[in-house]
């Protein structure tokens, strides 16, 4: 494909395996090639998972290269009858497979090494069709192959992970950077943000998204989190970055203090400074996050995490009142269940602990509600410093995973607001 006269290369990831249409295996190959193929400047425009079957995996590829420069297969080029990959690319493309004998030698190399001797099954892997081009394999003994096709190029790599990853480094890429004359790279810079579902960020950033060309920008839901993906095309790094700066602003004074972090930094990287900067102790009461916020917390700064309660009864929560600045309410602070009550909670545990800061998420569930996303009730997230106090309210309580992990971040994200904007 040439644009402006630059030769830019489009590609397409075919994962071959009923293991993986079956769900026995996830397919990570593909997620990591494609990170690669864009950081070199290939666009990715389809990726396509077949089972080991000759008709569906030659229609598969025969489509993948009526529309793309590039067609990477990863897996089904082993020893095994059900590995077809080389035979299905051999008829698709109009070849014969015919034996290789440096790969051949190869292979028996690495048997003899190991001790081994080769069975007879393995030669097959020294088949690859007429004119192709050998790719050595020093991890493992299916080698690889490249075939130049009319219609665009068939790259057969093998579906083992690190022999896999090894042969997309130091063979693929310097071959696609040759023959596509690669100079282009694509960047992401990626903006966290909490507290916000993505229907908000989309109202406020939509016409970001919609008139974006380069960079580009888009939007990934996460429980508990909206990433805001901006990704430029440029010569190099620093052009790219250029090209996203004031995108990039411009998404942060929409947003503001919602955004977080940026690209691999986490939540709990965030916490984890501030609470290093501030030298504050804190001290956590979760019930239905079951211990993932105080696993947060610890991943964020395990030495500034005094204490953590999971209480799933009343009782739990009796105990704690007893050391609350105000224990003779405790029965009536028992029949809220909101933020009088869990603003108790947090000042108790803060000094239960002797922590400089109380957290306290309280849920109550509805108990006919079996939905493991959004459960219906009530869950009341407060922090404490003795003094003042900064809550949230979320009409939504629920055991399901989605549930926990969402409300489990909403507490480290009110520990963040706290500790960057104080408790007013």
């Amino acid at each position: 494909m040439t644009v402006n006269g630059v030769l830019m290369a489009n590609a397409e990831i075919v994962s071959i395996g009923s293991e993986l249409l079956l769900g026995q295996i996830v397919d990570t190959n593909a997620a990591w090639m494609a990170q690669r193929l864009t950081s070199v400047g290939v666009n990715l425009f389809h990726k396509t998972i077949v089972g080991d079957n000759h008709e569906r995996m030659g229609a598969a590829i025969a489509q993948a290269l009526d529309r793309s420069d590039v067609v990477i297969t990863g897996g089904g080029i082993g020893p095994t009858q059900d590995d077809i990959t080389r035979d299905v690319i051999a008829k698709v493309t109009g070849r014969k497979l015919s034996l290789h004998p440096d790969l051949l030698s190869d292979i028996e190399r690495r048997f003899r090494s190991r001790g081994f001797i080769m069975t007879k099954n393995n030669e097959r892997q020294a088949y690859i069709p007429e004119g192709a081009i050998p790719v050595h394999n020093p991890n493992g003994t299916a080698p690889s192959f490249v075939v130049e096709d009319e219609r665009g190029v068939v790259i057969a790599l093998p579906g083992v992970p690190f022999e896999m990853k090894w042969l997309f480094d130091n063979e693929v890429v310097p071959y696609l950077q040759k023959r596509f004359d690669l100079s282009d790279v694509i960047t992401y810079r990626v903006l966290k943000v909490a507290d916000m579902g993505e229907s908000a960020v989309d109202e406020r950033i939509g016409h970001l998204i919609a008139g974006s060309s380069n960079p580009t920008v888009g939007v990934l839901a996460h429980p508990g989190q909206v990433d805001v993906r901006i990704a430029a095309k440029a010569s190099d790094e620093t052009e790219a970055a250029k090209l996203i700066a004031p995108v990039e602003a411009e998404v942060r004074e929409i947003l503001g203090s919602r955004v977080f972090a940026i690209d691999e930094e986490s939540m709990e990287d965030a916490v984890g400074s501030l609470l290093s900067r501030s030298n504050k102790t804190i001290a956590v009461y979760e019930n239905l996050t079951g211990g993932l916020v105080t696993g947060r917390m610890l991943d964020a700064s395990h030495e500034h995490v005094v204490t953590g309660i999971i209480g799933n009864d009343i009782t739990a929560i009796q105990r704690l009142l007893a050391h609350s600045s105000a224990p003779e309410r405790s029965e009536e602070l028992l029949s809220d269940t909101g933020e009088a009550l869990t603003a108790e909670i947090a000042r108790a545990i803060r000094l239960q602990a002797g922590a400089d800061l109380g957290l306290a998420l309280h849920g109550v569930q509805d108990p006919d509600d079996t939905a493991l996303n959004l459960g219906k009730g009530r869950t009341v997230i407060t922090i404490t410093d003795g003094n003042a106090f900064r809550s949230r309210i979320y009409e939504s309580a629920g055991r399901g995973i989605p549930d926990r992990t969402r409300m489990s971040i909403n507490a480290v994200e009110l520990v963040r607001m706290a500790l960057t904007e104080g408790f007013g």
